[in-house]
């Protein structure tokens, strides 16, 4: 089963619109499990403009659900917070300071080293770990020589081609999930995925372990309603 993590960066980029705690963000990761997520996904970053560091702690501290902490490791502050919540897997991605979203993935050949050293900090304290890569055959061989346990296939591209041609959009994930496959690397994917998209990524992409949706996800739900949404993105991967 393909399990649908739910990223709530969103309802807290609300919240500080405004100031106070409306929408309440512990209280939108509780009810995404209670609706049926399989996980919950927050990507803090350094000027806390959505999710805090705070919120990363309260979090963690009333979900039974997997929880994933997306960030880039060569923030201190990141490293420390991770290893101060232990959740159920780190996700790693190179955002650069104040960037917007996140917008590439990992250089693991050029970063093998420094991708070695931090995953195994993040390993030795019993923590999963998966990073942000490009579906890039290369790429991927290389990951997995960091000692990652998986990776996350960074699918903008997919979702920016699928409608002019979904085949061709598909084709360099599905030949970078066979190859990682075939080295022993568990898979994720995410960014842009939607309604609209993800059951034909999720058809096409052997031994998919997780998707993490947050933007769709939650600009559907404003529509849709929370809990509804998150059933019909379940609907689109309970095929696997």
């Amino acid at each position: 089963m393909i399990k649908l993590s739910v990223n709530i960066n969103k309802f807290a980029t609300i919240r500080n619109s405004r100031g106070g705690n409306n929408p309440d963000v512990v209280k939108a990761a509780i009810n995404a499990q209670q609706f049926g997520a399989d996980g919950i996904t927050v990507h803090p970053r350094p000027d806390e403009r959505h999710i805090t560091y705070n919120d990363v702690k309260a979090i963690k501290k009333v979900i039974t659900t997997e929880f994933n902490i997306e960030g880039n490791p060569r923030e201190e502050k990141f490293v420390q917070l991770v290893l101060a919540t232990k959740p159920h897997q780190v996700t790693l991605v190179p955002d650069a300071v104040g960037q917007l979203t996140s917008n590439h993935g990992w250089n693991t050949i050029e970063h093998k080293n420094y991708l070695t050293e931090t995953i195994s900090v993040f390993k030795h304290a019993g923590i999963r770990v998966s990073i942000f890569i490009n579906p890039i055959i290369e790429m991927v061989e290389a990951a997995a020589l960091t000692g990652t346990d998986r990776i996350e296939l960074y699918t903008e591209s997919y979702a920016k081609q699928f409608a002019a041609n979904k085949a061709q959009a598909i084709a360099p994930y599905t030949a970078a999930a066979i190859k990682a496959q075939s080295i022993g690397l568990g898979i994720n994917a995410g960014h842009d995925l939607d309604l609209y998209n993800l059951a034909y990524f999720a058809q096409n992409i052997p031994a998919l372990a997780e998707v993490s949706i947050g933007h769709a996800l939650v600009c559907d739900a404003l529509y849709m309603g929370f809990e509804n949404t998150i059933q019909l993105y379940k609907r689109q991967i309970q095929f696997s």
